[in-house]
């Protein structure tokens, strides 16, 4: 009974957040100074076909009428149409995100498999040199803006050395030539089998992949650390120690099985994060991903995809956090 109770609290707590950030993105696109209707028809357009544009896309009734008209379509997954591709804004997305999610689900895997194992270091020696020099990378990977890591990068690697290749998702003579299946560009050249092109995706994707994961993995570090530290100065700790274990298995066995469960959340959010904040780096790179659709939208006064795009991200952000908190739920059972 208090599992079923669990669960639907759970349920309407999910609910209620996806309804008040679909309020939350409804209202964006209501507040917004730039006038959709305009942005359709062009600021020439005579005034009777901006009344009749206006009212074909119901922006003349009141708000609460057009609120109702916006979840009525969002459950049946229409998100409107995109003024500049003249596409539904559900088939923009299902073409861009995959490029974000490509650079975030790479960066992530290298953000843990570094940053985790620098955590655990940085609080074993807690106060020594390898921590100090550990605390200062990380303090640098928050502080530095991703933009300015972005654009040294592209004049050290692609201007001034030339080992790395400019920005784009991959080179002219590779366009269109691998067949979409997944939209991730190096699993579709893996499955065409064309190895040139692979080796050509993971050159494109180097430098975004490892900012975004320098980036991540700063915090995943500060994070794993300061767990790591509470762990240590548990009594089980001292009782193992005291028993006479080595110190790997005690750092490793006894003392990082606590705080894996907690980092559960951090990586779940951290890659909710980096799905939102590549916005700055695709565009730097000019990586055609999500980012850059929702930058160009919004520059150009089209709301459908940048209203789109952010009950996207909103959505992920929600379902990776309810994904995490149940995780932290199966594996610690001192929640239960």
């Amino acid at each position: 009974m208090s599992s079923l109770k669990r669960l639907l609290s759970t349920l309407s707590s999910l609910v209620l957040t996806l309804f008040g950030l679909s309020v939350l993105t409804f209202f964006i696109g209501r507040v917004m100074p730039t006038d959709p209707v305009l942005a359709a028809v062009g600021d020439n357009a005579p005034q009777s076909v901006v009344e009749r544009v206006r009212q074909e896309m119901g922006l003349d009734q009141p708000l609460y009428v057009q609120f109702g008209h916006y979840l009525n379509q969002l459950l049946h997954g229409d998100l409107g149409r995109s003024v500049l591709t003249h596409n539904e804004v559900t088939t923009d997305i299902a073409r861009f995100f995959p490029a974000t999610l490509e650079l975030a689900t790479a960066a992530i895997i290298i953000a843990a498999i570094i940053g985790i194992p620098l955590g655990v270091w940085a609080a074993v020696r807690q106060g020594k040199l390898l921590d100090q020099i550990i605390r200062v990378v990380c303090l640098a990977g928050h502080s530095l803006p991703v933009f300015v890591l972005a654009l040294l990068s592209l004049l050290i690697f692609y201007a001034v050395l030339g080992i790395a290749p400019g920005p784009g998702r991959q080179d002219i003579i590779f366009q269109d030539m691998v067949p979409q299946v997944s939209g991730l560009l190096t699993v579709d050249s893996l499955l065409a089998g064309d190895y040139d092109a692979f080796r050509d995706a993971l050159a494109h994707m180097a430098q975004p992949v490892l900012i975004l994961a320098y980036f991540s993995m700063a915090y995943i570090t500060r994070m794993t650390r300061t767990f790591m530290l509470n762990a240590l100065s548990g009594e089980f700790i001292i009782t193992a120690r005291a028993k006479g274990l080595s110190s790997r298995r005690v750092i490793w066995r006894h003392a990082f099985p606590t705080v894996a469960v907690q980092l559960v959340t951090v990586l779940a959010l951290t890659y909710a994060g980096l799905l939102e904040g590549a916005v700055v780096t695709e565009n730097v790179f000019a990586w055609p991903g999500l980012g850059q659709y929702l930058t160009t939208s919004l520059m150009n006064a089209d709301m459908n995809p940048v209203v789109g795009a952010t009950l996207l991200v909103g959505a992920t952000y929600v379902l990776l956090n309810q994904l995490a908190d149940l995780l932290y739920r199966l594996w610690d059972p001192r929640v239960k």
